[in-house]
């Protein structure tokens, strides 16, 4: 259906590579020795700014030569890699197909769903799709349909390829989180079962927030604010360039009184805006609370910030951690691990196509 497949088939070796705004990270799962699975190695690895914007590569040497430095670190071995387009990238729908249809007449029924909706030629996107399970209707399949413009496709394979790396899975980014999220979920009471969930990835540039119930999306946004403000905010205060500050953001290396100027007012106007994603929730759906907030992305590390959101929303609020369950190598630091792990959601879901029926 089209010449690199939107989802990919299942990789005997398979390692999660994400690439995100602000670096590359690597995870690879395993099997582990009593059933369930096992952390093997995980690395991440900072991109220089802008090297990727909105989604799109936009400095194709930065970002080969920071998945280069990602693999130097992470050992040999890894041939394989599932990787990710953004969601703004990709056009997903679920339809409903009649059941029992050989492969080309289902190709050709999903084509011609599709051509209703995207607003270019069929032979200017990579098509895929994959049956979910039965629709309601007796005898009926539920099948989630992915588009993108071959050049957003092609952009993310060709990096990985100039580093001797196959693509053998290009999935969504949003699909991936929601994958790693399955694993959260369990570790919520009850499991969060029927309970409304909402997911809240904080990047780089941006927040999107996500709501599920019983694994279901029922609402997804994206606001402009992340981590960038933080460190635009140091750059400010202490004099530095934007690649300093990060740094000096990273490794804990400033001044005292930083944490009072400015890491605290972060976090309370990320709070805010976590506040104001919830309302516009409750005014355009039927809805009116949340039961559980899960922070993932890179700003979910920031100490006590569960804290601080729990506290401007009043709604129980956790840290994502995809690892809690499982083992992990005993050539991983356990601590380093938890600390990294709501970073890690997008590289996990990726990793865990490897286990694929």
């Amino acid at each position: 259906m089209s010449d690199i497949s939107l989802f990919g088939s299942k990789a005997r070796q398979l390692a999660g590579l994400d690439i995100s705004s602000s670096s590359v990270k690597l995870v690879e799962l395993v099997p582990g020795d009593r059933g369930g699975l096992r952390v093997e190695r995980y690395v991440i690895e900072t991109l220089p700014r802008e090297a990727v914007v909105d989604g799109n590569i936009a400095n194709f040497d930065g970002v080969a030569e920071g998945i280069r430095r990602a693999l130097r670190r992470f050992g040999s071995g890894v041939k394989n890699v599932a990787i990710a387009l953004p969601a703004s990238a990709v056009f997903t729908k679920k339809i409903v197909l009649p059941g029992g249809l050989r492969d080309l007449d289902m190709e050709l029924q999903v084509e011609s769903e599709v051509a209703q909706y995207i607003p270019f030629a069929l032979d200017e996107v990579n098509l895929d799709f994959q049956v979910i399970g039965p629709a309601g209707a007796a005898g009926e399949i539920e099948v989630l349909v992915a588009a993108s413009r071959k050049e957003k496709v092609e952009d993310r394979v060709g990096v990985v390829e100039a580093c001797g790396l196959k693509a053998a899975v290009v999935d969504v980014e949003s699909l991936a989180l929601e994958s790693a999220f399955e694993l959260v979920v369990r570790q919520l009471p009850g499991a969060g079962s029927g309970k409304l969930v909402s997911l809240i990835d904080i990047g780089a540039s941006a927040i999107n927030f996500t709501i599920l119930r019983n694994g279901q999306r029922v609402y997804s946004r994206e606001q402009a604010f992340g981590g960038n403000q933080l460190t635009q905010d140091i750059a400010r205060q202490y004099g530095m360039s934007s690649d300093e500050a990060e740094v000096a953001k990273r490794s804990g290396s400033l001044p005292e009184e930083y944490t009072v100027d400015l890491l605290q007012p972060f976090m309370d106007s990320l709070a805010l805006e976590v506040s104001r994603a919830l309302q516009f929730f409750f005014t355009s759906t039927q809805y009116n609370e949340v039961d559980y907030l899960v922070l993932a992305g890179g700003c979910a590390v920031i100490p006590g910030l569960a804290e601080v959101v729990g506290g401007r929303t009043q709604v129980q609020t956790f840290v994502a951690n995809p690892f809690a369950d499982m083992a992990v190598s005993s050539k991983l630091g356990s601590k380093k691990l938890l600390t990294d792990a709501p970073s890690l959601m997008v590289a996990c879901g990726l990793a865990l196509r490897r286990f694929d029926a």
